[in-house]
């Protein structure tokens, strides 16, 4: 049997390398972005919000409601900005509202 050099590896550092080996980042992220959205726009967007899609940097939001949809084209960098911070990283450069 092969001896491990991990045994005093912390959990997060082990999930970490888990992730990068397996290239599940990008699918994570998306994941996160989805959650995120949720989360930072609160209970009154998400009822209006029928799809989120994360596809590279691009944030593609759909809305049931077309005035929403005005509404919130306005903010746009603002939006960005505040998902990016609740990310933690710089995921998202553009937002797009359908």
């Amino acid at each position: 049997m092969k001896k491990r050099n991990n045994e005093n590896m912390k959990l997060s550092d082990a999930l970490q390398d888990f992730v990068s080996k397996n290239k599940l980042q990008k699918g994570l992220d998306k994941v996160n972005a989805r959650d995120v959205w949720n989360e930072q726009m609160g209970p009154a967007i998400e009822k209006y919000t029928s799809a989120i899609k994360l596809d590279g940097t691009t944030l593609y939001v759909q809305l049931s409601s077309s005035v929403l949809r005005e509404e919130l084209s306005y903010g746009k960098e603002k939006i960005v900005t505040l998902l990016n911070e609740a990310l933690g990283k710089e995921l998202i450069t553009k937002l797009i509202l359908r």
